[in-house]
């Protein structure tokens, strides 16, 4: 039993790892594949681009996958032992995801002009993921800032 203890710490290890090695390769190394003119500046655009976006999305997915792998794992161990208990966990969840569909709904697909910038990915559905993801980030942060106000406030009443 004590050797599976050290999965999670060896995991971690060779996901900071390899998130080192590809920034040093995206920042330090490999020089520029070129320059882009962007509002008469021109820009250098690393040769590791490609291979960091793709690090940072592995990331952003096997965080998700996780914190999902969790949650279901705690609303099952909690059911076994107060049922209401966890049915208020997973309305929590149930309101996030409304959240998220919500902010997808606000979304626009419409174009988003950017200077120097001929691809497809700024129509459509990674348009309208972009802006969902921003409404998200400000809900979110305001929802952040609003629980540690209030926390604060509770605290101070109940002493």
């Amino acid at each position: 039993m004590k050797d599976y203890k050290m999965i999670p710490k060896i995991a971690l290890w060779v996901l900071m790892g390899l998130g080192i090695i590809c920034s040093i390769m995206f920042f330090f190394l490999g020089g520029s594949e070129g320059t882009l003119e962007v509002a008469g500046d021109f820009l250098n655009i690393p040769y590791f681009t490609n291979l960091f976006l793709a690090w940072n999305y592995i990331l952003v997915a096997l965080v998700c996958l996780v914190t999902l792998a969790v949650v279901i794992w705690e609303f099952v161990k909690t059911y076994k032992i107060d049922r209401k208990k966890a049915l208020r966990g997973l309305i929590v969840v149930i309101a996030f995801i409304a959240l998220l569909v919500i902010c997808w709904l606000l979304g626009s697909a419409d174009e988003v002009k950017i200077i120097g910038y001929e691809g497809t990915d700024n129509v459509g559905g990674m348009a309208r993921l972009s802006d969902a993801c921003l409404y998200l980030t400000y809900i979110l942060v305001v929802a952040t800032i609003g629980a540690l106000v209030w926390g604060v406030v509770y605290t101070k009443n109940k002493k």
